[in-house]
């Protein structure tokens, strides 16, 4: 049984007057719902429970071409590309805190449109180069469109933070309807992935503020793991000769 939606749990809280509009039914369930903030969440768990559904069955789907190129890279090259795969999708918390934070309007349709990594996969891979061939492996499938594609290897954050991000949308076919689902896909090296793990940690101990010594140290620490990558790239070469077909990486 799912665990009860309570307020107390999302950061930063939604309005009464939000959620009330995020449901959007008629004049008897908001009868029902006034003065009975135990009920309103509820209804809202089961609105949203429904309007998740088709992005745990888009990460199926992208997990599904994944798992296929891993088989055929195991079978077809000496080195598959594919380390490690890890998929998730949005708790309604986290959602909710979201649209609060980015001030997205109550509406199931704007929602789908702005909050593009309510399902997410993540890639990991040895070798810079791999994370170009594997997103190229993915967004070149003929039923899968490439929305965005930030590419924070080429382009490194201010933080030293060094991923390939793709927002990749795959149609998810229902009884009734098929819906375009955007998966957020994130590749990384093994480097570039313990670093944003430790980021990430640190991050959450000290409430999303770093002090200015520790992000020095981390800036730095993600220098040494991008030379790492560099150095790694270069013996890959000599031990396999040229990259896979696809995107050469830098």
């Amino acid at each position: 049984m799912s665990e009860p939606l309570t307020l107390s749990g999302i950061a930063p809280s939604p309005s009464m007057a939000y959620l009330r509009a995020l449901i959007g039914e008629g004049e008897s369930i908001r009868e029902e719902i006034e003065g009975d903030p135990d009920r309103l969440m509820q209804v809202v768990r089961e609105k949203l429970e429904g309007f998740m559904m088709p992005y745990e069955f888009g990460l199926k789907e992208i997990l599904t071409k994944i798992e296929i190129l891993s088989g055929e890279w195991d079978v077809t090259t000496p080195h598959n590309p594919i380390e490690h795969v890890k998929t998730r999708v949005k708790s309604m918390d986290s959602l909710l805190g979201k649209l609060v934070r980015t001030q997205c309007p109550p509406d199931l349709d704007e929602i789908r449109n702005r909050i593009r990594d309510i399902g997410g996969v993540r890639i990991t891979c040895s070798y810079v180069q791999d994370c170009y061939l594997v997103a190229h492996a993915l967004a070149s499938q003929p039923d899968i469109t490439l929305l965005e594609e930030k590419d924070y290897i080429a382009n490194v954050k201010p933080s030293g933070y060094r991923s390939l991000h793709l927002i990749l949308e795959v149609p998810v076919f229902l009884s009734t309807r098929t819906i375009d689902v955007p998966i957020e896909v994130q590749i990384r090296t093994i480097a570039m992935d313990f670093w944003a793990s430790a980021e990430h940690e640190l991050k959450y101990k000290y409430q999303g503020e770093l002090p200015a010594e520790m992000r020095e140290k981390l800036i730095g620490i993600a220098a040494t793991a991008a030379s790492l990558d560099e150095q790694m790239g270069i013996v890959r070469d000599q031990i396999e000769g040229p990259p896979l077909p696809g995107r050469a990486g830098a």
